[in-house]
């Protein structure tokens, strides 16, 4: 069973990633199915397309788009999946709702996307917990590499360019290749900014 041109997908856990533990009892962190926030991303492939030949192969996991797994309410008013679903807690996946791809323990990007991590804000001045628009590449791909833009360097991206992904308890954003618009040659003490809460997840 394979899609012409989606790959098939499983939620790895379930579909909302709403709880958090505390001491031996679980927190819900949210209730409503219309908050994207806390909507699964992670992801099983169950088949790749045919008409397309990608690095990933079945039995990886995937960080997918949020509103894949992402239950709605139509104009009703009732409680309905997303246009992506197909069956048995399967769904369709397009090529540019995947970000990531794990295999053999080892996290690869996949397309044009990187992963950056923010930076602990040490301004006395400045109330803002990370630094704006600036970070340290954690993964990157090939077209960084080839301008000498290595995991490690410390990275400026462009404004509203990075979404929100938890990835093995650490903080990261996901952005597309051409939103790394400066690589910091001078090396400074720099601290990855990591909430609590994200370690929690």
């Amino acid at each position: 069973m394979r899609s012409v041109y989606d790959f098939i997908i499983k939620p790895l856990g379930e579909r909302y990633d709403n709880e958090l533990k505390v001491g031996d009892k679980k927190l819900i962190l949210n209730s409503k199915i219309e908050s994207h926030k806390f909507v699964n991303n992670k992801a099983i492939v169950m088949s790749t397309p045919l008409a397309i030949t990608t690095p990933i192969e079945v039995g990886d996991t995937v960080i997918v788009h949020h509103n894949i797994f992402r239950r709605y309410y139509n104009h009703q008013g009732k409680e309905v999946n997303s246009s992506k679903y197909f069956k048995d807690d399967m769904y369709f996946c397009q090529l540019d709702q995947i970000y990531l791809y794990k295999r053999m323990a080892q996290w690869h990007p996949f397309n044009n996307r990187c992963f950056v991590a923010p930076i602990v804000n040490k301004d006395d001045l400045d109330l803002s917990k990370e630094k704006k628009h600036l970070g340290i590449l954690k993964h990157g791909n090939k077209s960084l590499e080839s301008k000498n833009i290595k995991p490690g360097d410390i990275v400026g991206f462009t404004p509203n360019s990075e979404f929100e992904f938890v990835i093995d308890n650490e903080l990261l954003y996901c952005m597309r290749t051409k939103d790394i618009v400066i690589k910091y040659e001078h090396k400074t003490s720099e601290t990855q900014y990591n909430p609590s809460w994200a370690k929690s997840s």
